[in-house]
């Protein structure tokens, strides 16, 4: 089979037809607009902080934040007005959608997908938007961008409505993006380049092969470059180091942990950072540093990162090595293998089979509770496992790790300790306040759950998972005519809540693992329900 016309198969990397947009400006609202940025988060002239890094400016940077310095001082000085008369709110394609009340839910679902489906044929000049080559889809809400693990589960649905053409085009934007800044950032923002999520490129590799997309060895260029972002600085770390992303923990097996590349609070969230640093007794930056580490978790935020369940202000995520942060890339590091092998680089393969093989002894070593039947994080700090049981015990299943004796006491402890009426609690922690915690349930972790379930032959648990979540899902779109971003994991029509912001409609990881599940029940009530407006 021919390589696709996007794939340049002397390079390895993915052709664009939009020129230049590699040199894009990666400036980030803070570098741009200076003490401006500072006074607008500050004062709070927008409830949400990511409005205004989101924000187009109407004229040149320069300009703007020279007519700030003049006028700044000046009595009666009206700071959001200022803000009006120069900056536009980002929007790209907004659209009205009402639900349709004949509409069954996956009706619904196919009808959403052109709604969050961005067409990017024009950049706003000196926004923090990075330009991507081909179409994507968001999450939804106040998500108007691209995100990276969000986009795998949204794929999941794309799959099930026959969007190949999506598959494709996001394929592409993926490869993309590993091309150009050596990573797929958390989102196709600037004040996003200095973190990822978790890596699920190689997961999505097969399910692009899988739907006749592209061959997953076409993307076995770009599956090194991620390997090698994970992996940075670990070669040379002495037993008990830290590096990055990179953990050599003291009997010298090599993990990873969540990371970023700067310790200054986040844009989108800065004056949050900033309270929740002058709380704790660490330095600021520190703070900051776990705080952007949470956020490449996916997990933003949980009492998984926290030493006190109830302070946001005692995260510690780089002191944590993750269950599944360490599962994606054992995944990952067979991807390499099994793609080289196939390709005849067997060096590579051996390579990558011994990586992965060491990872896994290491997962079992130290990550791995025998008392509790589950794996649990580990903190490399205080050389010792995380008390905390979250959904993340599920991932080694996920991606075929575990042995069989692991997973029957994994399906055993799940059961016992985090299956709910609406599905797979997140945590056991129930009062933190923060959104990844109890009583919230998330679509990906459903996914995972069931899919690691079923790799073990625990159908029955898998069946049960998928049919309280799929009941849940149901039955605030009976009520609402909706999918949001997560749910209360018990019947009711109340809604979610915890975070930093308020309950997102959309919503794309909802739709995607919905639209799936429902297809692998068709005789679940949720394929007939209809919205009641």
């Amino acid at each position: 089979m021919e390589l696709p016309r996007a794939v340049n198969d002397q390079t390895g990397r993915f052709d664009t037809d939009i020129g230049a947009i590699s040199s894009a400006d990666t400036l980030t609202p803070a570098q741009r607009y200076q003490e401006l940025f500072v006074a607008v988060q500050m004062q709070r002239v927008f409830p949400d902080s990511k409005t205004f890094v989101d924000c187009a400016p109407r004229k040149h940077p320069e300009r703007i934040l020279e007519a700030y310095r003049a006028r700044c001082e000046v009595p009666d000085f009206d700071l959001a007005a200022f803000v009006h008369e120069h900056f536009s709110l980002f929007e790209m394609s907004a659209q009205e959608f009402v639900a349709n009340p004949n509409d069954t839910l996956s009706e619904h679902i196919d009808r959403l997908w052109p709604v969050l489906t961005r067409h990017p044929r024009e950049h706003p000049e000196y926004s923090s938007l990075l330009p991507l080559p081909h179409d994507y889809v968001v999450p939804g809400g106040r998500f108007t961008e691209l995100y990276y693990w969000d986009s795998y589960f949204t794929m999941l649905g794309l799959d099930e409505s026959g969007h190949c053409d999506l598959l494709r085009a996001m394929a592409d934007n993926f490869a993309y993006l590993i091309d150009t800044y050596g990573h797929v950032p958390n989102g196709n923002r600037t004040y996003y380049l200095g973190r990822s999520q978790p890596p699920v490129f190689a997961l999505m590799t097969d399910l692009f092969e899988e739907n006749g997309v592209h061959r997953a060895s076409d993307y076995l260029p770009q599956l090194h470059k991620e390997h090698s972002f994970w992996m940075s600085g670990g070669d040379v770390l002495r037993a008990g180091e830290a590096a990055r992303r990179c953990v050599r923990l003291v009997d010298g097996a090599l993990l990873n942990r969540y990371w970023d590349d700067s310790d200054a609070p986040r844009e989108e969230s800065y004056l949050e950072d900033i309270t929740t640093a002058r709380e704790s007794v660490r330095p600021a930056h520190e703070v900051y540093r776990d705080l952007r580490a949470g956020a490449e978790s996916g997990w933003d935020f949980s009492s998984r990162w926290l030493d006190d369940s109830h302070r946001l202000s005692s995260i510690r995520t780089t002191s944590i090595v993750p269950v599944d942060l360490n599962s994606f890339l054992y995944q990952l590091e067979r991807q390499i293998a099994r793609l080289s092998e196939i390709m005849g680089k067997h060096g590579p393969a051996l390579r990558f089979r011994q990586l992965a093989e060491a990872r896994q002894a290491a997962i079992g070593r130290h990550l791995w509770s025998e008392a509790t039947g589950a794996y649990l994080d580990y903190d490399w700090r205080l050389r010792q496992q995380r008390p905390n049981l979250t959904a993340a015990t599920l991932a080694p299943l996920f991606v075929g790790l575990a042995s069989q004796r692991q997973a029957d006491r994994v399906a055993q402890t799940v059961e016992a300790r985090l299956l709910t009426p609406g599905g797979l609690a997140t945590t056991e922690i129930g009062d933190s306040g923060e959104q990844w915690d109890r009583p919230n349930g998330w679509a990906p972790l459903q996914w995972m759950g069931i899919r690691g379930l079923q790799n073990y032959r625990h159908d029955a648990m898998a069946a049960e998972i998928e049919k309280r979540w799929l009941s849940i899902v149901a039955t605030l779109y009976e009520s609402e005519g909706k999918l949001v971003e997560k749910y209360l994991l018990r019947p009711c029509t109340e809604h979610a809540g915890g975070g930093e912001y308020p309950l997102q409609d959309g919503f794309g990881w909802t739709n995607g693992v919905t639209r799936k599940l429902m297809q692998e029940d068709p005789s679940h009530q949720a394929n007939r329900c209809r919205a009641s407006r």
